[in-house]
């Protein structure tokens, strides 16, 4: 993907993302609005001449019709905003001070009620209005199953598109701050699927006859855009998730710079397959450009492609602190810390106050163990709002690293009590709970963070965490499972796997899995170390720790060789030796998993060896260099028995076994056997 933008192009972009801005703030989406004016404030400049042609050529040519991705604004519509002007406003002031019933009451008064449904009782009502059914008249514009042509009716006044949004968004947001209020403390008796928001039937059942009456009168092509979307959220919320992408794909065809849009349309992508199907989909602008940049982040998918493609983007938006804080998600999500660390800090100093991310920038400083950092921007966020999600997060991380888990967990609660949805603050509390061994808390605190964001792995494998501390290996593979689909390439992951597998008896599933373990571990070796000059294939040592376990999986089965082997592997590690790769194999994979054994056997036919570094010599290379020696022992081959049982005393790990094998070698030598 080459994106080339030209000076009228830029210029274009520069009165959309201007557009954006004041339709996402009239409209009170004020994260939209505010993700729009940063990156208009971090658009390339445009040349000083041209400021004069610019601003005379914006003042002469304002008509609509000049606008690529806006459907033109019809005469009806500009007159009922014009005649609505002044309960616009006072609507605007109601909902900017949070009244968020009064600022619906001015267009839409509570004595006329927004849905005539009254002989529907509500809980059929919460059943089914959310999820719209085929043969319903209101909902498609079909007869109705009980006879007859009933003609849809929107069951609101006529109003223009923006003001009815401004109402429809605030009787939302009315019912939303209810349910946290009766909802009360996290994780509290209260707080779980019983409280839902009461308004969303009736929202949603009313903007289906609203659409409806649309669709029949001919106007759904003249739609902005804020309605399908609000529509989207509330299908959402009723777990209507493939209606709900529908409807958010129609919403940011009609108009394409609502942020809030695309953060919802990715939240329903799960997999890379499912962003590969909707991209054929979406409108070809540089919206969704950023949108798969951001969905490729948030699905792992650190490869060329999306750092060429955030590349090209930062050309556009040189100064974008969202455009590097993706970059910095992709390094952590690479395990290059450093690098990831090192562009939050630049995000810092350019914005101090900026605490959007800031919950992975304390991620990353724990993971680095890095305490006086994570104590400055812990500081720096509290000078800045102490009581922000993100700020809680980081105070909570600093805690935890000093392993004050109490503490570390009152800050997560304090985020989450800010926002219920922040999902940082869910898997770093179930973190603390495992910390605490408090295990079924940290259960459900895992829970509600896949509920916010099935895309978690952290989340995913602190379930499998927990439950394999309850010794209920079949539930905790589940969830590792999961976590490994996220992060195929990521040995953990897969380690998690095969342990599971191996209590569970099922030893050539733990062997592939163990396998692929290495496999991933190697992956990463090799993204981190492709531009090495040293090691320009990227071929680095094995884990140690790993191939042993699976030399004793291959003891438990009885197949002694493949044990020598993997044995024979897992010394190797401790100089590095590595054979080198075969020229004419084109699976380097394969041969790292299944063949490894294969290759260990070979390692000393034809001298061809790389050494690459080793680990030392370790707990683990000790209990295989003692395995050998009793193998080397058993067949017979006293000489290799002997030199290893030496070493082992050497290490000064295993001596007094050592000692007793180096007394058998002896004494079979003195015997003459």
């Amino acid at each position: 993907m080459v994106m080339t933008l030209t000076k009228d192009d830029i210029e274009e972009l520069r009165s959309r993302l201007e557009d954006s801005v004041i339709k996402c703030s009239e409209r009170c989406l004020y994260q939209s609005a505010k993700w729009a004016a940063e990156m208009l404030d971090s658009l390339v400049p445009s040349d000083e001449d041209d400021t004069d042609t610019r601003s005379s050529s914006m003042e002469t040519d304002t008509t609509p019709t000049t606008n690529p991705f806006l459907p033109q604004l019809d005469p009806a519509e500009a007159a009922l905003e014009a005649r609505e002007s002044h309960k616009y406003l006072l609507a605007k002031s109601y909902f900017d001070t949070r009244e968020y019933d009064r600022c619906a009451a001015v267009f839409l008064p509570p004595t006329i009620p927004p849905v005539p449904l009254s002989t529907v009782s509500p809980n059929v009502r919460s059943r089914t209005s959310l999820t719209p059914q085929k043969g319903k008249g209101k909902a498609s514009g079909t007869p109705s199953s009980r006879g007859g042509h009933a003609p849809a009716q929107s069951p609101y006044p006529k109003l223009s598109q923006k003001s009815l949004f401004l109402a429809l968004y605030a009787k939302y947001l009315a019912g939303e701050k209810r349910r946290d209020e009766e909802t009360e403390m996290v994780l509290g008796p209260a707080d779980g699927g019983m409280t839902v928001n009461r308004e969303l039937p009736d929202l949603a059942r009313g903007l289906e006859g609203w659409f409806a009456e649309r669709r029949e009168l001919g106007l759904e092509s003249c739609g902005q855009g804020w309605l399908e979307y609000l529509y989207a959220v509330i299908l959402l919320k009723g777990k209507n998730e493939e209606q709900a992408k529908t409807w958010l794909i129609r919403s940011v065809h009609l108009y394409p710079f609502n942020w809030g849009a695309w953060q919802e349309l990715n939240d329903l992508l799960p997999n890379v397959d499912d962003l590969k199907q909707v991209a054929g989909m979406l409108p070809q602008n540089i919206m969704s450009w950023v949108f798969q940049v951001h969905c490729n982040q948030e699905l792992y998918q650190v490869n060329e492609d999306t750092h060429q493609t955030l590349n090209e983007l930062e050309n556009i938006f040189p100064n974008s602190a969202f455009l590097k804080t993706e970059r910095a998600l992709l390094y952590y999500h690479s395990r290059d810390f450093e690098e990831a660390s090192a562009i939050f800090a630049d995000i810092l100093v350019e914005s101090p106050h900026r605490l959007d991310g800031l919950d992975h920038y304390s991620n990353i400083l724990y993971v680095m163990t890095a305490r006086p950092q994570l104590a400055f921007i812990a500081q720096l966020a509290t000078a800045t709002d102490k009581f922000r999600p993100e700020t809680c997060c980081v105070v909570g991380n600093y805690y935890s690293l000093k392993s004050e888990h109490e503490k570390a967990v009152m800050y997560f609660r304090r985020a989450l009590t800010l926002d219920r949805s922040f999902l940082s603050a869910w898997t770093l509390m179930g973190h603390e709970y495992i910390e605490m061994k408090n295990t079924h808390a940290a259960i459900e605190s895992y829970r509600r963070a896949v509920d916010v964001n099935r895309k978690d792995y952290r989340a995913w494998y602190g379930l499998g965490q927990a439950y394999e501390v309850l010794d209920m290996s079949f539930y905790a593979l589940f969830y590792y499972q999961r976590a490994a689909a996220l992060r195929p390439y990521d040995s953990k992951m897969w380690l998690a796997v095969g342990t599971c597998y191996a209590k569970m008896d099922r030893l050539q599933h733990s062997i592939k899995a163990m396998k692929r373990s290495l496999v991933a571990g190697a992956y990463y070796e090799h993204a981190a170390d492709s531009a090495d000059a040293n090691h320009p294939t990227g071929r680095k040592i094995l884990d140690p720790d790993t191939l042993h376990q699976i030399a004793t999986l291959y003891e438990r089965l009885g197949d002694d060789e493949e044990t020598a082997a993997y044995m024979e592997l897992t010394l190797q590690q401790e100089t590095g030796e590595v054979e080198r790769p075969d020229p004419g194999s084109d699976d380097d994979d394969d041969k790292n998993s299944d063949n490894g054994a294969g290759a260990a056997r070979r390692r000393s036919d034809d001298g061809d060896v790389e050494v690459v570094g080793g680990t030392g010599v370790t707990a683990t290379t000790s209990k295989a260099r003692l395995w050998l020696a009793r193998w080397a022992l058993r067949h017979g081959d006293l000489t290799r028995a002997d030199q290893l049982a030496g070493e082992l005393c050497q290490d000064g790990i295993e001596v007094e076994e050592a000692k007793a094998l180096i007394r058998d070698v002896r004494a079979r030598k003195e015997g003459g056997r």
